[in-house]
C-alpha cells in the first residue's frame, strides 16, 4: 500500500487548510513558530510544505529537504522563499496570485483615507481627551490627482475604488496598454508625469531590481508640494531615509505604510512620525483572505501531490505526464526566449507574436506558449506564472498570437517571439542543438549563435573597429572573467550586437561605462 503524502504546515493559516489536506488524502502536521534549525531538522520528513509569510526557506532549508516535492505560499508574494534555488532543488514553488487582492487593494484604500484625514493620530488625541479639532484639517480625496503606481490586478482594482471616489486617476506601469488604461478608466502616463502631477501616490508593484528604492530622494523631488504616498505593496520600494527627510521638510505632507524595509518591524526610523502612518503587514488581514488562500494553497497541493496536477506554479510548467519528455527541452527554449525578449523590453508591450518553425511546430505548444509569455511578463509582474499568464495578458490588453510552419529554412526546429511595442519590434529567435541544448540563433534579425549563462551583458552598437577591445579592456581591469563573447552584425554593416557571458554580475558603475563607448548604443545587464 502507498504511504500517503506527507505536508508540513509551519505558519499559521485557516483550519480548512488541513481539513482540506485530510480530506483529499494527505497526511498533515501543523508545527508552528519553529526556529530556523528546527524547520531544518523537521522538513526532511515531508513531501510538501504549506507557509504564509512566517516561515523563511533558505537553501539550507531546501538542502535538508531531502523528499520536499513542492512549497505552497498562502498568498501572493514569495519574497520569503529562495524560488532559485527550490528549482535546482526540483521543488515546485506555488504562490495563491488572486486568494488576496480586493483585501490588499481595501487596505490601501482605508489607508488613503486615514492619511487625508489624519484618522489614527486623531483619535489618540481625542481618547487622551485634548479636542484638538483645529490641529488635524484633514483634505477632501474628491477631483484629486491618484498616482497610481502597477496597475496590475490589485493596482486596477485600487484604481477603480479611487474612481469611484471620483478622483482623477493616473498610472504609470511599463505593461499597461493605452487600450486598456481608457477600458479601465485611467490616464497613462511616464512615471515623471506622475510624480509631479500626483496629489496621492499608491504603490502596487513587485519588489524588484527595477523597483528597488524607486521612491528616494530624486523621485521625490520631482513630486509636487504636499503629496502623500501610500505604500501596501513592499518594503524597500520606498527609500525610508529619503521619505523621512522629506516629511521632516514638509515635502511630503504623509505617508501610510503598511510595508517595511526589514520585517517585522520592531524599530524604524519612521516610528513616532507625527505624518506617519503604520500597519503591521495587514494587506492580506481579512477572515476572508485567509481563507481563500487558506483553501487555495491546500487545493493545490493536494491535487499536486495525490494526482500530478500543477496549478499556480512559479516555476514549472502545467503539463501531463505524457507530454513532459518531449516537452522538457522546448520548454526550456521558451524559458530562455522570453526571459530574454522581457529583459530588453521597456515600454507597454502591445503585442506578443510566437512563431514555431520545423519540428516545434508538431508538438503540443500551449504549454511552451504559456511558458514563454510566462516568463516574458514576469520581467515586470510577480503574480505571472503558467497558469495565469494568458488571462493576465489579456486583462492587460496584450494580444498574444502563435504561428506554426511545417519546415524551417535554417535549423530543424526554430521559435521566434516577437514583441511590438509602441511602433517598435523586437524579436528574439532560439533552437535546440542536439535536439536538447537552448541557443539563441536571431536577435532583432542580426544573426547570433549564443548560449545563455546565468550573467551576461547585451550591447547594441555601431559597426566600427575597436569595440570588442574597450568592452574586453573594462571588463578585466573590473576583475570580470568573461566566459564567452559572441558576436553579430547586420549584412549590411551599419549595426551589430554582442552578447557577452560573464562568470559574475555586473555593477551598474561598470555597464554605466560601457555604455558611453561611442560605438555603444545601449547596453544592459542579463540574468538566466
Amino acid at each position: 500500500m502507498t504511504s500517503k503524502p506527507k505536508v508540513l504546515i509551519s505558519d499559521k493559516m485557516n483550519p480548512l487548510a488541513g481539513e482540506i489536506f485530510t480530506k483529499k488524502g494527505c497526511d498533515v502536521t501543523e508545527k508552528f513558530g519553529m526556529s530556523p534549525e528546527e524547520l531544518i531538522a523537521e522538513i526532511s520528513n515531508y513531501d510538501g510544505l504549506a507557509i504564509r509569510s512566517s516561515t523563511t526557506v533558505t537553501p539550507e532549508v531546501l538542502t535538508a529537504a531531502k523528499n520536499l516535492k513542492v512549497i505552497g505560499r498562502a498568498g501572493i508574494g514569495v519574497d520569503n522563499i529562495d524560488v532559485a534555488c527550490a528549482t535546482n532543488s526540483g521543488v515546485i514553488v506555488m504562490n495563491t496570485p488572486f486568494g488576496n487582492s480586493i483585501t490588499t487593494a481595501e487596505h490601501a484604500v482605508a489607508m488613503m483615507f486615514a492619511l487625508a484625514r489624519q484618522i489614527p493620530q486623531a483619535n489618540s488625541s481625542t481618547h487622551a481627551g485634548k479636542w484638538e479639532k483645529k490641529k488635524f484639517m484633514g483634505t477632501e480625496l474628491f477631483s484629486k490627482t491618484m498616482g497610481v503606481i502597477g496597475c496590475g490586478n490589485i493596482g486596477g482594482i485600487f484604481a477603480d475604488r479611487a474612481i469611484g471616489l471620483k478622483m482623477n486617476v493616473i498610472a504609470y506601469d511599463p505593461f499597461l496598454t493605452e487600450e486598456r488604461a481608457i477600458e479601465m478608466g485611467v490616464e497613462k502616463v511616464e512615471l515623471d508625469e506622475l510624480l509631479s502631477r500626483a496629489d496621492f501616490i499608491s504603490i502596487h508593484v513587485p519588489k524588484n531590481e527595477k523597483t528597488l528604492n524607486l521612491i528616494n530622494k530624486d523621485t521625490i523631488a520631482q513630486m509636487k508640494e504636499g503629496v502623500r504616498i501610500i505604500n501596501c505593496a513592499r518594503g524597500g520600494i520606498v527609500n525610508e531615509a529619503d521619505l523621512k527627510e522629506a516629511l521632516d521638510s514638509g515635502h511630503i505632507s504623509g505617508a501610510a505604510l503598511d510595508v517595511f524595509e526589514e520585517e517585522p518591524a520592531k524599530e524604524n526610523i519612521l516610528f513616532g512620525h507625527e505624518k506617519v502612518i503604520c500597519t503591521p503587514h495587514l494587506g492580506a488581514a481579512t477572515t476572508e483572505a485567509q481563507v481563500n488562500v487558506a483553501i487555495q494553497v491546500a487545493e493545490q497541493m493536494a491535487d499536486y501531490l495525490i494526482s500530478g496536477a500543477v496549478t499556480n506554479a512559479l516555476n514549472m510548467p502545467s503539463i501531463s505526464a505524457e507530454d513532459a519528455p518531449r516537452l522538457k527541452p522546448y520548454m526550456k527554449l521558451a524559458e530562455q526566449l522570453g526571459s530574454f525578449a522581457g529583459q530588453i523590453t521597456e515600454d507597454a508591450i502591445e503585442e506578443v507574436n510566437i512563431s514555431y518553425e520545423g519540428t516545434v511546430s508538431e508538438v503540443k505548444t500551449g504549454p511552451i506558449t504559456s511558458m514563454l509569455l510566462a516568463t516574458l511578463l514576469s520581467t515586470q509582474l510577480d503574480t505571472v506564472n503558467m497558469v495565469n499568464a494568458a488571462s493576465v495578458a489579456k486583462s492587460r490588453g496584450i494580444e498574444v498570437s502563435e504561428t506554426k510552419t511545417g519546415s524551417s529554412k535554417d535549423w530543424r526546429s526554430v521559435m521566434t517571439v516577437t514583441v511590438k511595442t509602441g511602433g517598435k519590434e523586437r524579436s528574439v529567435s532560439g533552437t535546440l542543438f542536439t535536439g536538447k541544448e537552448p541557443r539563441i540563433v536571431d536577435i532583432e534579425g542580426v544573426r547570433i549563435e549564443a548560449g545563455l549563462s546565468s550573467n551576461m551583458l547585451f550591447i547594441r552598437n555601431e559597426d566600427k573597429p575597436g569595440l570588442i577591445g574597450q568592452v574586453g579592456t573594462m571588463l578585466g581591469s573590473a576583475g570580470q572573467n568573461i566566459g564567452n563573447f559572441h558576436l553579430g552584425r547586420k549584412p549590411s554593416g551599419d549595426r551589430a550586437i554582442c552578447l557577452v557571458s560573464l562568470d559574475t554580475e555586473l555593477s551598474d558603475d561598470l555597464l554605466g561605462e560601457i555604455a558611453n563607448i561611442d560605438q555603444v548604443t545601449s547596453a544592459k545587464k542579463l540574468r538566466f
